[in-house]
Formats: structure tokens, sequence, C-alpha cells
């Protein structure tokens, strides 16, 4: 029978509330309750958004994650909410003085216990599986970034690194310390990113939350664009629960028809297949993207075209080597394009966390001088020695070189 029976003690609410918001040390709490089959769970921490002090509610419904933030008076009244629950549930109180543990069971009588605080993950994140052979610091440590891997689905219920995402993990951080020196040093007074090729959006939404919660960024929009409406699906979902939605958006649709914005500050490109890596630097160039950011993928255009003589015929009579020469020089045409556009562009290593094989990571930064004559002859010469019209060039350039 649902009665007062089931409220918690009016001692034990009062030592709750003080315990989170009058006394230092608060960690986090968490109620758990089951009903009609389903579990539902509500926790309640402190974190701190652009140097000010908010509290960050996840609720779990049915297996179902999203996440709020709030201000004190805000987390005051979803606090009285918890503490009104009635029927059976597991309240459990995390500070660094101790720990507060209550059951309240299905006739409504209070268990209570109290232990030393619980060993909690430093800054308040989630840490992968032997996080003792990853010492140091990476960038999802550098903020609160718990609630995102969950609701991503690269962290499980406890916070900790699923095994099988651990690789994912590793790349997330990897692509997020080769987009950290293309950052401005102070934060803008907007900052405008579009994915293209966003496929399940692991990197999308970890760049808007190192941006705004790690780097202090305000005004922060992303795009994200996919043409898999199953993928576009899902990562509007976490968007939702992640309470980013209206500033992490997608579409389902090709690049070509995305209607990206002018000027983004940052485009990027994550192993989109074949020619869609160049529709994505095709684009980022049109609509004047300040920065690049492309891991190139397959590209199948110049495997066959290559007609290369003399000494080249050797590498082009077997298959693997004149796929990857084909490859490498894929990356140079594109490389070279957006040089002659008006980028400064380096081509290094990147290793992905999720495989052992080392790939092209192609990073341009726009504002040197177009249509330098000497990057157009290296162009033009390459193109005449492989017999080759590249597919990126005959989108950006004329048949002189020079930027259409």
């Amino acid at each position: 029978m649902d009665n007062d029976t089931n409220l918690l003690p009016e001692e034990l609410t009062t030592e709750i509330r003080a315990r989170v918001f009058e006394t230092p040390g608060f960690i986090r709490l968490t109620q758990s309750l089951t009903r009609g089959g389903k579990t539902f769970r509500i926790s309640l921490r402190p974190i701190t958004i652009k140097g000010l002090a908010k509290f960050q509610a996840e609720m779990v419904d049915d297996g179902r994650t999203r996440v709020r933030n709030f201000d004190e008076a805000e987390a005051r009244d979803g606090l009285d909410e918890i503490l009104a629950q009635k029927g059976r549930r597991d309240l459990h109180l995390i500070t660094v003085d101790g720990d507060l543990h209550l059951r309240v069971t299905k006739k409504g009588k209070v268990l209570t216990s109290r232990g030393k605080a619980s060993p909690t993950p430093s800054e308040g994140v989630a840490q992968p599986e032997g996080a003792h052979d990853h010492i140091k610091k990476q960038p999802l440590t550098a903020f609160p970034a718990e609630a995102l891997l969950k609701i991503i689905g690269i962290a499980d219920g406890d916070g900790r690194i699923k095994p099988s995402m651990r690789g994912k993990y590793d790349q997330v951080n990897a692509l997020l310390r080769c987009i950290e020196p293309m950052l401005p040093d102070t934060p803008p007074a907007a900052y405008t990113v579009v994915d293209y090729g966003c496929g399940k959006a692991y990197l999308t939404l970890a760049l808007h939350q190192y941006l705004v919660h790690a780097k202090g960024f305000r005004n922060v929009s992303v795009l994200g664009i996919d043409r898999n409406p199953d993928v576009i699906a899902s990562a509007r979902a976490m968007a939702e629960a992640l309470g980013v939605a209206d500033e992490v958006t997608f579409r389902d649709c090709t690049i070509a028809a995305a209607e990206a914005p002018d000027s983004p500050s940052i485009v990027m490109s994550l192993q989109a297949c074949d020619t869609a890596t160049d529709d994505a630097l095709i684009a980022a160039v049109r609509h004047k993207a300040e920065r690049i950011l492309c891991v190139p993928c397959c590209q199948h255009e110049l495997h066959h075209a290559l007609v290369g003589g003399g000494p080249m015929r050797a590498p082009l009579r077997h298959g693997i080597l004149r796929e990857r020469l084909a490859d490498l020089l894929t990356d140079t045409f594109r490389a070279q394009v957006l040089r002659i556009c008006g980028y400064r562009a380096n081509v290094m290593e990147f290793v992905s966390g999720e495989a052992t094989a080392r790939k092209i990571l192609i990073r341009a930064e726009r504002g040197i001088r177009p249509a330098h004559g000497e990057a157009i002859a290296e162009y033009t010469e390459l193109c005449a020695f492989w017999g080759v019209s590249p597919y990126i060039g005959r989108a950006l350039l004329n048949e002189d070189g020079t930027p259409s």
C-alpha cells in the first residue's frame, strides 16, 4: 500500500540536503527503483561548465539515458523530487566524508548503512578498464565525460569503458588531440563545426562536449551529415539524451545537398569512402572553411588510371603496389589542390585506436595566397607524368590549374 510510511524520515532528508548543498565534498547521489518490471535510475553530481558551478542529472529509464544540467536552485528542486519518491528503492550518497546507503523495502522500512567514501575516478570521468597502463591525460579526461561516454555507448552503466569499445575510446582521444592544435588560443564568440560522413557521431558529440566543457567555448554549433538514415536517427537520439539537440544537429543527405553554413570554423571528414572524402574537401573549400581535418579512406579512381611509363612500369605491374601507390598519389593530389586553393596543408600519420594500420591524416588551415605559381606547376606536372585528371582537381580547378 502506497502511504506515508514509504517516505524517508525527515532527519535523513535534512542530512542529505545538507551534505549535497551545504557541506563541501559532495560527489554523487544515485537513486534506483523498479516499477512494472522497468528500472529507473537518477543520479545527481556537481560539475563545472565554463567556470560556473552546476549540477548534472543523469536519468536512465529502462536502459535509455538522458542528461540535464541545472543551477543550484533547480538542483534543489530536483533533489526534493528524488527524496519524495515512494515505494521500494535504493539511494546511495557519496561524499568525501563517507557514504550513506539507504534501502526502502516494499513495506516502507528504511535500512541504513554508512561507510567510507567509495573510490571514484579522478575528475569525475569514466576510466577504461586497466587504466593503470593509460596514465597519461587524455582529452576525454579533461572534463566530466561520463554521461557522454554512456550515451554514445563507449562506457557501461557504471561508467567503465567497455572492453569492446576501448579502440573507439582511444581513437576519439587521438582525433581530439589532432584537433587541439587547430583550436584558437582563446574561446571565440562562436564556433561552427561541420562533420561530413559523421557515421555514429562518436567524434561529433565528443568534440562538442570537449569544446564546451574542456575549452570553455560558447555558442558552439555542430552539424553532422550522413547518407544513412538509421545512424542519423541514432545520432539525433543521442544528442537529445545528452541535452544538446539544439546545438548539435544532424541531416540525412548527401554532402552536396547538405546546405552547410559558410565559413565554418572547422570541417571534418573521417574515413569517408571513395570520392566522398573528395566531396567533403570540395565542400569545405567552397564554403571557405577556416580549418579542415580529414582522414581519407579508400579512393579507387586512380587505381586503374595510372599510366606512368619508364621505371614506373615495375611497381604498376603488381596489384598491391599499384593500389598503395594510387592511394598515396590520391592524397598527394588532395593536399596539393588544397594548397592551390589557399590552404596550408600538412599530411601526417595517424594511428587509429581500432587497428594497428597507420592512416594518412590531412590537416589544413586557410590563409595562404591561392593560385601560387609553384603549387600549380607541381600539380600540373604530376598530373601529366601519371596521365591522370583527379576528381578533386576537376571540381576545384580550371584547366590551367588555377582555382575555379
